[in-house]
């Protein structure tokens, strides 16, 4: 609500001045729309059973639950990075099993993505002091010394399911890893224990993602800054007792009622459109 924002004004008492200060500095990014299609969805065993005796199959859902990046330095090209992106999608299927039944289970589908960016050069060494190095009888020993290379950092949307497809032949099939390599943190998140069995059926998915990849390296910088200074204004304590009178402080949320009437983008007309809603 309005009343809980924070006033963000200085002071008479609050000075500026110039300050340094360390944060994460952007050296290249990239956007990009990639379309698996065709990805294996590895199933469990009540899954491939279903799939066995069903003809039609559709997702509900598909979601991301795991990401694994891996950055590593291009050879002959000095300051450029590979980063080898690893998604983990669950996907929640529905199926008709006969009889106007439909039974849903889930399975767990994995896309790789590669990108190559540049993420400077730094010859420094980098050691950083463990949280226990100031415990009273903490043993002296080496700081956390970490590798000289840029952190990637990768956004993502959910995917988009482009197409389903029951194969009849492990050929037609196009895999990129085995049941053994998914993620503990991964298996955890299906109902049931995936199963790469040899069988006469198998299921894949096409899915479209939309993903932003950045490098960013430590830097330091100086800017002008304000110090903190204590609010003035009361902290505001919701009313248990009387929640009808928190509902009506609400603002009414009227761009819910009034959808677009053309699609969200940089199109012809689209400033335009946004302004002729009739709510």
């Amino acid at each position: 609500m309005a009343e809980n924002k924070f006033p963000c004004q200085p002071s008479p008492g609050c000075g500026r001045e110039m300050v340094c200060i360390e944060t994460n500095r952007i050296l290249d990014s990239c956007r990009d729309r990639d379309c698996f299609e065709n990805v294996r969805v590895f199933l469990t065993d009540f899954g491939n059973e279903i799939l066995e005796r069903t003809g039609s199959i559709r997702v509900k859902r598909a979601t991301i639950c795991w990401t694994s990046i891996h950055i590593d330095p291009v050879q002959f090209n000095r300051g450029f990075y590979s980063v080898n992106i690893r998604f983990y999608v669950k996907i929640e299927l529905e199926a008709c099993v006969g009889g106007g039944r439909s039974q849903e289970f889930d399975g767990v589908a994995v896309l790789e993505k590669h990108v190559i960016l540049y993420g400077s050069e730094s010859n420094v060494n980098i050691f950083k002091s463990s949280p226990d190095a100031s415990d009273f009888c903490a043993e002296p020993g080496p700081c956390n010394q970490s590798r000289n290379v840029p952190i990637a950092v990768v956004e993502v949307v959910d995917p988009i399911v482009l197409g389903t497809r029951i194969c009849e032949k492990e050929t037609e099939c196009h895999c990129c890893c085995c049941c053994c390599d998914i993620p503990e943190p991964v298996s955890h998140r299906v109902s049931g224990t995936l199963s790469d069995r040899d069988s006469g059926r198998y299921l894949t998915v096409s899915l479209g993602i939309f993903s932003v990849v950045r490098i960013v390296r430590p830097a330091q910088y100086l800017i002008q800054a304000t110090e903190y200074c204590v609010p003035d204004k009361e902290c505001i304590e919701a009313c248990e007792d009387d929640p009808c009178s928190m509902f009506r402080r609400m603002a009414f949320p009227v761009s819910e009622f009034c959808p677009p009437s053309s699609p969200h983008g940089n199109g012809p007309g689209h400033h335009n459109d946004r302004n002729k809603c009739g709510c």
